[in-house]
C-alpha cells in the first residue's frame, strides 16, 4: 500500500533522513522503532506531507505522493495522529472527533456511524463525550487523538509515540485499542521508542538510528536480534 524508495529529508543543510526505503503492505502494521533523535518523527511527517521530501518518492497504492500537499495526502487516505496528541483543549471531546472528519465527510453527512465506531473503540471517550479536551488525562488524550484520525475514515493510519508520557498501565490500554483497530483491517504504520508495545502489535518492523535504516524484519525476528534486545529491549 505504502511504499517509500531513497527518500531524503533536510532540515536546512542537515540531512534529518538518509535515502530511507520502507513498505507496508496493506491491512499490515509496521513498527518503525529507534531512540529519541532516531528521525522516527520526520519521516512519519515526511510521508504525511508536512516535511517536504529533497529526494526520493513516497506512493499510495500507486499513487505519487511527493508533490501532494498533506491536505491532499488525507484526501488519498491518509491519516495522522502526531506526537504531542495536538487536540483541541477549549472544545469536547466530541467536538475534538467531528473535526477529524474529512470535508467530504462533513458535508450534508452526518459523523455519527463515525462516531458510534470511535466510542465503540475508545468507550473512556464515550463516558467524557462532553468534557473539554483539557480536562482529559494523557491517555484519554491520546485516546481521543487516534479517535480523531480514524474519524477520517483512513486507508493508511500514521501513529506518532503513542505511548509517550503515559504510566505503563494506560499505555498498554492504548496499545490494545490499537491492536482492535488493526484487528479491523486497517492500514497502520507505528513509530514508537517503546520497542515492547510497538513489536506485539506490529507484523513487521524497521529500526532506524541517525536517519538510516540499520534492521528490517518481521516482529518475531527483530524481536530475537541480539541488536535489538540490548539497545531496545533491555536484555
Amino acid at each position: 500500500m505504502l511504499a517509500a524508495d531513497g527518500i531524503v529529508v533536510a532540515y536546512g543543510g542537515n540531512i534529518a533522513i538518509h535515502q530511507v526505503s520502507l513498505k507496508v503492505g496493506a491491512a499490515e502494521t509496521v513498527a518503525l522503532i529507534g531512540a529519541n533523535g532516531a528521525g522516527k518523527t520526520t519521516l512519519l511527517r515526511a510521508i504525511s506531507g508536512l516535511n517536504p521530501l529533497r529526494s526520493g518518492s513516497i506512493s499510495l497504492e500507486g499513487s505519487d505522493l511527493a508533490h501532494l500537499s498533506s491536505d491532499k495526502r488525507v484526501a488519498l487516505g491518509i491519516a495522522h495522529a502526531p506526537e504531542g496528541r495536538r487536540i483541541f483543549p477549549g472544545l469536547t471531546v466530541e467536538e475534538n472527533l467531528v473535526l477529524g472528519t474529512t470535508p467530504w465527510r462533513r458535508w450534508g453527512q452526518s459523523p455519527a456511524d463515525d462516531l458510534a465506531r470511535v466510542f465503540d473503540l475508545f468507550p473512556r471517550l464515550k463516558e467524557r463525550r462532553d468534557q473539554l479536551g483539557w480536562s482529559l488525562s494523557g491517555g484519554e488524550q491520546q485516546m481521543l487523538a487516534i479517535g480523531r484520525a480514524i474519524m477520517a475514515r483512513p486507508r493508511l493510519l500514521l501513529l506518532d509515540e503513542p505511548s509517550l508520557g503515559l504510566a505503563p498501565r494506560l499505555a498498554e490500554e492504548v496499545y490494545e485499542r490499537i491492536r482492535l483497530i488493526a484487528a479491523e483491517g486497517l492500514t497502520i504504520l507505528v513509530v514508537e521508542q517503546n520497542t515492547v508495545l510497538a513489536l506485539a502489535v506490529a507484523d513487521r518492523g524497521y529500526v532506524l538510528e541517525t536517519g538510516r535504516v540499520v534492521l528490517e524484519g518481521s516482529a518475531q525476528e527483530l524481536r530475537q536480534d541480539p541488536r535489538v534486545r540490548e539497545a531496545y529491549l533491555g536484555r
